[in-house]
C-alpha cells in the first residue's frame, strides 16, 4: 500500500513539474504544500506523514549535495563575504532578535520563556531557494540575487541546524543562555562539520579521476552526499554543513579540470532526475503532515509574527550591504528587501519543528504548531510574491 501511495506522489509531483515548465512563475512547492494538506483529508492518504529522521536521513544528504555541487564556485568566490556573513553572524543576529520580539510580544499571548523564544526563532531562520533562484533568475537582470541567495539558503541550512541543536539543549535541560558556552558549542560543531566535508570533498574529487565509468563516478557521488553527512554526525560535528562542504569543494575541483564537462554530464544525468523526485515527494509529505498541526488559536499571533521576521531580515540584510564596498554600489535597498522576502522558509524548518516535537515530549505542542503557520504563511505569500516583486523592483 505505501508502494502504491508513493507512486501516486510521484504521479502528482511530475503533474506539478510540467506546470512548472511552463509557467516561469509557478511557485511549485506552494502548489505541491496545498495539495499534500487536500490529501490529508482523504482516508487514503491520511495515515502518511514524514518524520524528522526520513527527512534527515534521506531527503536532506541528497538535496544539499545536489544544491552545492551545483552552484558555481566562482559565484561563491565572488560573493563570499555576504554571502559567508548572512549564514553566520546574521543569522545569529535574526534569530536573537526574532527570539527577543517573540519572548516580548509572543509572551503576552502564550506562556514561552526566553530560550523557548530562542529555539522558535531558530527554528524560522534557515531558507529554503527552491523554485524561488529559478524566478529570480527569470525575472531580474542581476545575476548576483539569485546567487546570493542560493548561496546564502545553502550554508545557513547548516548554521541554523547548529544553532537549534544548542538552543534545544537548553531547551530540554532546562538551562540558562550563556554566551560563552553558546559560541564554544557552535564553532565546534559548524567548524568541524565545514573542515570535514572539505577533507571529503577533496579526496573523492581526486578519486573521480580513478573511475572512469560513468556508473562509478555516479556512486562516488552518492558516498559523498551520504556517507560525509553521517561521518560528521558520528563525531558530533554538523552533517549539513559537512555535505555542503563537501558539494561545494567538489564542484570547485571539477571547475579546474579539463574533463569538467564529462564529469557534470554523467553526475547530472543521476541527480536532475534524482532532485526533482526528492522535492516534490518531500513537498507534498510536509502537506500532509502539517495539516494537523495548523488548527489552533494563534493565526494572528503567527501572522505578526511572519511579518515581523520578513522585516527583521530586512534590517540585517540592509546592513550588511552596507559593510561590502562592492555589494553597496549594485545592491539597493530595493534589492535588500527582494532578498529578504526570497527568504523563504521550507523543508529545513519543517525538521527542526519535527525534530523539537520529538525530543520535548508534548512540553513545546503550541510552539511546534505556531511554527508550522509561519512556516505555511511564508511558503504561500513569498512564494507567490516573489515573481511580480522581482519583476517591480528591479525595473529601474
Amino acid at each position: 500500500m505505501v508502494a502504491v501511495q508513493i507512486t501516486l506522489l510521484l504521479t502528482i509531483g511530475y503533474a506539478a513539474i510540467t506546470i512548472d515548465r511552463w509557467q516561469k512563475n509557478f511557485p511549485l512547492p506552494v502548489f505541491l504544500v496545498l495539495v499534500g494538506i487536500g490529501l490529508s483529508f482523504i482516508p487514503y492518504f491520511s495515515n502518511m506523514s514524514v518524520s524528522k529522521d526520513v527527512i534527515y536521513d534521506v531527503f536532506l544528504p541528497g538535496l544539499l549535495f545536489v544544491s552545492a555541487y551545483q552552484y558555481s564556485a566562482k559565484a561563491l568566490s565572488t560573493h563570499k563575504g555576504v554571502i559567508g556573513t548572512l549564514s553566520t553572524i546574521g543569522l545569529i543576529l535574526t534569530a536573537m532578535a526574532l527570539g527577543g520580539f517573540v519572548y516580548a510580544f509572543g509572551g503576552l499571548f502564550i506562556s514561552i520563556t526566553f530560550v523557548g523564544a530562542l529555539l522558535f526563532a531558530s527554528i524560522l531562520t534557515p531558507t529554503d531557494p527552491v523554485s524561488v533562484v529559478s524566478i529570480l533568475r527569470q525575472s531580474t537582470d542581476d545575476p548576483a540575487i539569485s546567487q546570493i541567495v542560493d548561496g546564502e539558503s545553502m550554508i545557513n541550512d547548516g548554521t541554523s541546524v547548529v544553532l537549534f541543536g544548542v538552543f534545544l539543549g537548553m531547551f530540554t535541560n532546562g538551562t540558562s543562555f550563556h554566551l560563552l558556552s553558546f559560541f564554544g558549542d557552535f564553532l565546534y560543531v559548524s567548524i568541524g562539520g565545514a573542515g570535514l566535508g572539505l577533507l571529503i570533498g577533496w579526496l573523492f574529487s581526486k578519486a573521480l579521476h580513478l573511475a572512469p565509468q560513468k556508473e562509478n563516478q555516479v556512486l562516488l557521488s552518492i558516498v559523498i552526499a551520504y556517507g560525509v553527512f553521517h561521518l560528521a554526525e558520528f563525531f558530533g560535528f554538523s552533517g549539513v554543513l559537512a555535505t555542503v562542504s563537501a558539494g561545494v569543494m567538489l564542484s570547485a575541483e571539477l571547475e579546474r579540470t579539463a574533463n569538467e564537462k564529462e564529469y557534470r554530464t554523467a553526475l547530472n544525468g543521476f541527480w536532475e532526475v534524482i532532485e526533482p523526485a526528492l522535492l516534490s515527494l518531500l513537498f507534498l509529505l510536509i502537506g500532509i503532515t502539517s495539516a494537523k498541526y495548523l488548527l489552533f488559536d494563534h493565526w494572528i499571533l503567527a501572522v505578526i509574527i511572519f511579518l515581523v521576521s520578513v522585516f527583521i531580515r530586512f534590517l540585517v540584510i540592509s546592513g550588511t550591504m552596507q559593510v561590502f564596498d562592492g555589494l553597496k554600489q549594485r545592491i539597493s535597498f530595493s534589492d535588500a528587501f527582494l532578498l529578504s522576502w526570497s527568504g523563504i522558509r521550507g523543508t529545513m524548518s519543517v525538521f527542526l519543528l519535527l525534530s523539537l516535537e520529538a525530543e520535548a515530549n508534548g512540553d513545546a505542542d503550541l510552539i511546534v504548531s505556531l511554527g508550522f503557520a509561519v512556516v505555511l504563511l511564508s511558503l504561500v505569500f513569498q512564494s507567490i510574491g516573489i515573481y511580480p516583486l522581482s519583476r517591480r523592483l528591479t525595473q529601474r
